[in-house]
């Protein structure tokens, strides 16, 4: 619930951040996508990929109640964990992003 309450807060404030780190420069290619294999999902990925697949949508929904379901979700699901980070205001943790990449590279 806390980290609900954060990401409410702060997805307020992200969608031109969030749009600025998600559209490419005139002439730039888009990043590559992951593929459907699920080792390749980590901290990195953007987070609607993982809320977008079942088991990696499982291991947020266990550390990160309420993030695949947030209501702000379209202002942030580009962005990676790691990039949503600095966002929170110190609610999403080292030690929790830990926790979910630890759970990710279990995925097989």
């Amino acid at each position: 619930m806390l980290v609900r309450l954060t990401l409410i807060a702060c997805a307020l404030g992200l969608s031109a951040t969030a749009q600025a780190q998600t559209t490419p420069a005139p002439g730039a290619e888009a990043p590559a996508k992951p593929g459907l294999d699920l080792a390749l999902y980590n901290l990195d990925t953007p987070i609607g990929t993982l809320i977008d697949h079942e088991k990696t949508r499982a291991v947020l929904d266990k550390h990160l109640p309420g993030l695949s379901t947030d209501k702000n979700l379209d202002k942030f699901r580009q962005m990676s964990l790691r990039e949503f980070q600095p966002y929170t205001g110190g609610k999403l943790t080292d030690k929790m992003l830990e926790e979910v990449a630890r759970d990710l590279s279990t995925i097989d």
